[in-house]
């Protein structure tokens, strides 16, 4: 029988990463699939993947031909989620920055939350192996997301996540156009402002020990940008379009 669960990871030259991920994934106490997006990785990640999908039907590879940005590599894997009836759809990254341990708490959330955001910055910082100015950037984009769209969510930038099946059905996927910074902001406010109810769960966040960050310049621009654009199509408010469902304010 199906899992109720998929997480999902994408992965583009993740090969010294992947064998970690599956390890830590699998050995999670909740039933669960898990599936790998690669976007063509040239160091083989995708190929070292299908072999571990060959001998285990609880992972699954979905192959991309092109690189063409992490909001695409999710969607993607996504509506091959919704294909299939999985009820709780996870990001997670490829690095292990995200920890697998705190499924559990996720899906605890989840049971009353449509989305469920891991938050870097609740109640506290609780960041390792990241540099200051990189810091001081995540937390300045978490305040600017803020102010401009009333969002009242600690880590609107973060990319681990618990989508229910329906959260993720109310938003049209092949609209979705931004990456990185951006595609987190955009997702979370898509489904915010529908009055559907996001809830945080504290996580710790550790940096990559092994291959390169995906950030870039040209990604902070696009969410600086991209902020201003989900606050006109809210109608330029700063509050859920449904009033009378109640925000979670997690403050």
């Amino acid at each position: 029988m199906q899992p109720e669960t998929l997480v999902i990871v994408p992965t583009y030259n993740e090969r010294e990463n992947l064998p970690n991920v599956i390890d830590r994934v699998m050995k999670v106490p909740v039933t669960l699939d898990i599936l790998i997006v690669d976007d063509s990785s040239p160091d083989g990640t995708g190929e070292m993947a299908d072999v571990y999908a060959a001998n285990n039907p609880r992972i699954h590879v979905l192959h991309r031909n092109e690189k063409n940005g992490l909001g695409r590599a999710y969607c993607a894997g996504f509506e091959w989620a919704l294909a299939r009836g999985y009820e709780f759809i996870f990001e997670m990254d490829g690095d292990l920055s995200h920890n697998p341990d705190d499924i559990p708490a996720f899906l605890s959330a989840a049971a009353t939350a449509d989305l469920v955001v891991g938050s870097r910055y609740s109640n506290g910082i609780r960041v390792i192996n990241w540099p200051l100015n990189r810091l001081m950037l995540s937390l300045a984009a978490a305040k600017y997301v803020k102010t401009i769209t009333g969002m009242r969510i600690t880590d609107p930038t973060g990319g681990y996540k618990c989508f229910r099946r329906s959260a993720l059905q109310s938003i049209d996927l092949k609209k979705i156009g931004s990456n990185g910074y951006s595609f987190q902001i955009e997702l979370t406010h898509k489904i915010w402002r529908q009055g559907l109810k996001v809830a945080e769960v504290p996580i710790v966040f550790t940096d990559r020990f092994h291959g390169r960050s995906k950030m870039s310049g040209r990604i902070v621009r696009e969410a600086l940008t991209m902020v201003w654009k989900l606050w006109a199509q809210n109608g330029f408010r700063r509050k859920p379009r449904n009033v009378g469902i109640k925000e979670k304010d997690s403050k």
